[in-house]
């Protein structure tokens, strides 16, 4: 089928390793094999694949091995296998991609280990980067707060140090998570405020999701939380905080679980939550790779459309000759068809 472009066989029982033969597929643009139950290495074969540029997903299978070289561009979802090897290695592999291009990288619940390397300002279309529940330790690198980032899980994993001046200044985030790691601080050195959380975090106001629970944070919840008016989802449970919950519509709408495990008061608080009566998953750092675990591949596909669109639309909004052109052009073709349908009346 050297024709075919859309390959979807997802959500099925699915066994044994992808064929090898996949490389004989000349025109594939999209492929998805995610909520199967396949095994084996990651098929080199689609490294061959030069038309596979919009979709790769591999996601809810048992996968293992290294990843290899990949021609994708648009969305990559690698989540919820047994691929392994370093990070940096990983991240090679995938740095002979149209940087520009590539819009979501998904690699959530693997066994990837190290450091993230510091080289995603090369990213620049990149909105959508989600590296949770993996093995990856270090600090948070200063590229992670590139203009057009929206999306960013470093959930559970062995992370600690500072949040980056890159991503205290970022304000276009509408979801963070970095829970269940080691951060003992989020401030950035030579931030004089006393406490752990800065405040630029309360500069996002975009965000929808915000996920700090299970660290080492200690000091006070920023006053700076009550301008961010878009909140759904808000969690600072099992860390270290005092004080009070600052005042605003949002913050006082979240329930108890929110908070439980600090030593803070005022609603929506009914009484004073420490950290004492821990759930033993909580104390272990949230081993549990399950949790709450957001759909990565539906925001992605959000977000590919809303950047696609506007990639399309925004010149005819703002591009005043552009829009007279396509009008014009509109008006000639309209006028042919009048002709023609005339002539056959």
């Amino acid at each position: 089928m050297s024709y075919l472009k859309f390959f979807d066989v997802s959500k099925n029982q699915l066994t044994d390793q992808i064929p090898l033969s996949i490389r004989d597929l000349s025109s594939l643009e999209f492929f998805d094999v995610s909520g199967n139950d396949l095994n084996g290495t990651f098929p080199p074969c689609f490294g061959q694949l030069k038309s596979l540029f919009d979709s790769l997903n591999l996601s809810y299978n048992q996968l293992r091995g290294e990843v290899s070289y990949l021609n994708v561009t648009f969305c990559i979802d690698l989540s919820s296998n047994h691929f392994i090897g370093p990070s940096p290695r990983l991240v090679s592999n995938l740095r002979y991609l149209f940087l520009s291009r590539i819009q979501a990288l998904d690699i959530d619940t693997n066994l990837f280990i190290g450091e993230i390397p510091d080289c995603w300002n090369h990213w620049g279309s990149l909105a959508n980067l989600n590296l949770g529940s993996n093995n990856l330790t270090g600090k948070i690198p200063p590229s992670l707060g590139h203009k057009n980032l929206l999306v960013l899980n470093l959930r559970n994993n062995s992370m600690f140090g500072e949040l980056p001046s890159t991503l205290q200044n970022y304000t276009r985030f509408i979801m963070l998570d970095l829970s269940e790691n080691h951060f003992n601080s989020l401030n950035f050195s030579g931030n004089l405020r006393t406490g752990n959380i800065p405040d630029n975090i309360g500069n996002m106001e975009l965000m929808e999701s915000l996920d700090l629970s299970m660290n080492r944070l200690n000091g006070e919840i920023p006053s700076s939380f009550s301008n961010l008016y878009f909140l759904n989802h808000f969690n600072v449970s099992y860390n270290n905080l005092t004080g009070q919950i600052p005042t605003s519509t949002q913050l006082q709408s979240f329930e108890n679980l929110s908070y439980v495990g600090n030593h803070l008061y005022e609603p929506p608080l009914t009484k004073n939550y420490t950290t004492k009566g821990i759930p033993t998953d909580a104390a272990n750092n949230g081993s549990n790779r399950e949790g709450s675990k957001v759909n990565w591949l539906y925001v992605s596909i959000v977000l590919g459309f809303v950047l696609r669109f506007w990639g399309v639309m925004a010149p005819f909004f703002f591009i005043r000759s552009w829009r007279i052109a396509y009008y014009q052009k509109l008006d000639h073709t309209c006028g042919k068809l009048y002709v023609l349908l005339a002539t056959m009346g």
